[in-house]
């Protein structure tokens, strides 16, 4: 008889996991309510900003994460990252200028920028080689959970309670993350820990990039390019169809992540990444077309459903990948080139999105429809490289 696998939801496992729904919780809970926020202050030419300088601080604060996650430690930089959402979401009832409120979101992107760089390689530690998929996806059903509760919640208090409040809630989240973080074991060897100095922060080109996840890297860049059109986007096209909730949209693509996620973790693990990948980016593609007809909350609706397959079957895989790629003893850079990836991805689509939009509703199917492009991309590279891109090669 052969031993059953031991349990993949051990006590570290689960924290993790609990920490990372607050963590999503806390961030993505303000998101639906930024666009009217900002424009409020006089601001509404710059929405795309919102997202844009978001992930401009994550990208470049997620060298430095990587190198200090594989120097300092797991937990400290998991901490970190949820330190700054817990201070950002004080300070923005306290600012009431345009460009206060662009700074402090490019310092919030800092805490995007730090902990999932931290969580993803504390994954690579604890889960054996072969339930690298199972866990991502594990842990991505809290953290796509918090993520779709996060939108609905931030909402309701905004049209209950006010913004402010919305905002301290958010801040009270992330202190929770906090204090979860502060209970984990250390998993990086005492061997490979470096005393804390300025010298951490020189980073170079090896710092920066891990050549073996290329292939990630370039399949991350063109599948988010839609996550930062849509995050950009929904709000405005929410109140177009007709829809009071702008966190709806969020709310039920994440919803559909997270029952992909629950019955299929482990299909990367069985059928492979590549095979999965395609076929995730065939269905965010079909998700983005719809996006452009998008005229009616049926199509609005449906659009979300198939977003929600085509991410809770990618960013599982994409991590997986990743982790089968990268340097066994610099997963933190391996895990952060796949996330610099991610947020230029996630910036260059907001950023675009916003200047195409300007406000104007007509203008509001082409950001959709070049992310659909993008999309067919990804299909077609991990297509036609598939041989080659299942080595690593």
């Amino acid at each position: 008889m052969t031993s059953a696998k031991p349990s993949l939801y051990t006590l570290s496992f689960l924290l993790l996991c609990l920490s990372n729904f607050l963590f999503s919780a806390s961030f993505s809970m303000i998101i639906p309510e930024l666009p009217d926020y900002l424009a409020s202050l006089g601001g509404k030419e710059y929405i795309g900003y919102t997202i844009a300088l978001f992930t401009l601080a994550a990208g470049f604060s997620r060298p430095f994460s990587g190198k200090l996650t594989d120097h300092i430690g797991r937990i400290p930089i998991m901490a970190f990252g949820s330190l700054v959402c817990f201070i950002c979401g004080g300070l923005y009832p306290l600012m009431h200028t345009v460009q206060g409120f662009l700074f402090l979101r490019f310092i919030h992107g800092m805490s995007t920028g730090t902990k999932p760089t931290a969580t993803a390689a504390y994954v690579a530690d604890i889960i054996p080689e072969d339930r690298r998929g199972e866990a991502q996806g594990g842990l991505g059903i809290f953290t796509a959970t918090g993520m779709s509760i996060g939108p609905a919640i931030g909402s309701f208090l905004a049209s209950t309670y006010g913004l402010d409040q919305m905002f301290y809630i958010s801040s009270v989240f992330a202190l929770a993350s906090i204090l979860i973080v502060s209970r984990m074991k250390e998993t990086l060897p005492k061997a490979m820990k470096s005393r804390f100095s300025l010298s951490l922060f020189r980073i170079g080109w090896k710092d920066v990039f891990e050549p073996k996840v290329i292939p990630v890297f370039w399949v991350m860049l063109f599948v988010s390019f839609s996550a930062g059109a849509m995050i950009t986007l929904i709000p405005d096209t929410s109140k177009v169809v007709g829809w009071t909730n702008k966190g709806l949209y969020f709310t039920i693509y994440t919803v559909s992540s997270i029952v992909i996620r629950f019955f299929f973790s482990k299909a990367s693990d069985q059928y492979g990444r590549i095979p999965v990948l395609i076929f995730g980016c065939f269905m965010l593609s079909v998700s983005m077309f719809l996006l452009v007809f998008a005229a009616n909350s049926y199509l609005l609706i449906i659009s979300a459903i198939i977003y929600g397959i085509a991410w809770g079957f990618n960013t599982p895989t994409l991590a997986a990948w990743t982790n089968d790629l990268g340097d066994k003893n610099h997963m933190g850079r391996a895990m952060a080139t796949m996330y610099i990836a991610l947020e230029a991805g996630i910036g260059i689509g907001a950023y675009v999105s916003g200047e195409i939009y300007q406000g104007v509703a007509s203008q509001i199917p082409i950001p959709f429809l070049l992310a659909a492009l993008l999309s067919l991309l990804a299909f077609l590279l991990l297509w036609t490289k598939k041989r080659n891109w299942t080595y690593g090669i």
